[in-house]
């Protein structure tokens, strides 16, 4: 399959997927359709399994390669402080904005919703998201078990320390570990390349099994919570694009264009690690260092989440429009900051944002099972939380790479690689 026509494939596909979801929906009894659609599941479950069987060693071969690749601790410090400024104040306006556009719009108010029963679960455990256990999750007991169930930030934190201290030795003893880890991550970009060949037939999986139990109806039932978050999360596309524009100038349009493939495979698969790989060829291609590429785009993954992070202030001030319940400002500020907290390391995956919101409502008050109220379309919001999360990333890498004088101007590979050289003194 070309690579230069796989959008036009998925996008197929997930037309193809709503047609025939509709159709199994209109046609078979709904204990029929939740079958069937157990079936049509298994091929977005082979497409996720095989993205998460590359992620982790991916991650650790380019981040080591990256980190070790630079050779000065102090440019490794410089970067990851202009990284982490970035996805701090990314996060910041994300959750400002949530909570500004769910008091402006109050899609909770008058809905009238049945509520839940006050001991009704929400099937998410929320166990772990304290100050003091993130941080102590963040460094892995054991980096096998780590890259065993694809514990992002704790793989990030190991290549970290792996990195720098084979960037540390001396007359090149660490160069034949090198040239094997950047091997490793060739190969494993390549392999991208077939995995991805796979995505249309996952993108057709995970539409028509969720079309087909739901119908589509799901995309009306909550019509005023749709159209308010998709609303939110395209003010805040504007900014970010603006925000990269003062950096990149005309170029961010560029780099809009090029990402286009990864920005619909995390749409219609509603996961960001999905779109992981091809994100980072598609900005080498765009003219991105590949050590800045390397190093920033996984950081990213445990810590610039834009449209989840966003949609966390919204979710909680959405359920408790429906409950009744009137925060104050002084609260909501509250809220706002244990959000900036626990949000950071969500995993690029679905639901995951629903985790941060569960666990922070009975702070505020507000029942944990407030989250059942929007199960139901939640995979619908998750794809643009998805969509948002891979385009914030990728212009914070770009960005990030502009800072450092190692972004090529044009997307010829060749140049991109080149502009590794730019910037590491």
């Amino acid at each position: 399959m070309k690579s230069s026509r796989l959008p036009l494939y998925i996008f197929a596909a997930m037309l193809l997927g709503v047609i025939v979801g509709a159709s199994l929906h209109h046609t078979l009894t709904p204990d029929d359709a939740r079958s069937v659609s157990g079936y049509l599941s298994i091929l977005s479950d082979i497409f996720l399994r095989l993205i998460k069987m590359i992620i982790a060693p991916l991650v650790f071969a380019t981040l080591v390669g990256g980190i070790a690749g630079m050779g000065d601790g102090r440019a490794v410090g410089r970067i990851g402080l202009k990284a982490m400024s970035w996805f701090l104040l990314a996060s910041i306006v994300s959750l400002l904005l949530g909570l500004v556009m769910a008091n402006l719009l109050a899609p909770g108010e008058g809905m009238n919703l049945p509520l839940p029963a006050a001991d009704a679960g929400t099937g998410v455990k929320t166990a772990g998201l304290n100050l003091r256990d993130f941080i102590g999750h963040m460094f892995p007991k054991s980096v096998v078990e780590a890259m065993a169930t694809n514990e992002i930030l704790q793989i990030v934190v190991f290549s970290l320390f792996f990195g720098v201290a084979l960037g540390r030795l001396k007359d090149g003893a660490g160069q034949p570990v090198l040239r094997s880890i950047e091997g490793i991550g060739q190969v494993m970009l390549g392999l991208t390349n077939t995995v991805m060949a796979f995505a249309p037939a996952g993108v057709f999986g995970a539409v028509s099994s969720v079309i087909a139990t739901q119908g589509l109806g799901v995309l009306l039932v909550y019509g005023k919570l749709l159209g308010s978050v998709y609303l939110s999360l395209a003010i805040l596309w504007v900014g970010l694009i603006a925000a990269g524009y003062l950096f990149l100038g005309r170029r961010v349009f560029a780099l809009l264009r090029d990402i286009r493939e990864p920005l619909l495979v995390g749409f219609a698969t509603a996961s960001s690690e999905s779109a992981y790989p091809k994100l980072m060829a598609h900005l080498t291609r765009f003219g991105v260092s590949e050590r800045i590429v390397s190093f920033v785009l996984p950081l990213g993954y445990s810590f610039n989440l834009d449209g989840s992070i966003m949609y966390t202030s919204f979710a909680a001030l959405f359920v408790a429009q429906v409950y009744g319940v009137q925060l104050s400002v002084s609260q909501q500020i509250t809220m706002l900051l244990v959000l900036l907290v626990t949000s950071k390391g969500i995993a690029g995956v679905p639901r995951a944002s629903l985790v941060v919101v569960a666990a922070v409502l009975p702070m505020f008050g507000l029942p944990e099972a407030g989250i059942l109220l929007v199960l139901g379309i939640d995979h619908v919001l998750d794809m643009a939380r998805t969509v948002t999360n891979v385009l914030g990333n990728a212009l914070a890498t770009a960005v990030v790479a502009r800072s450092e004088g190692a972004l090529a101007r044009s997307s010829d590979p060749a140049d991109a690689r080149g502009a590794g050289q730019v910037g590491y003194s």
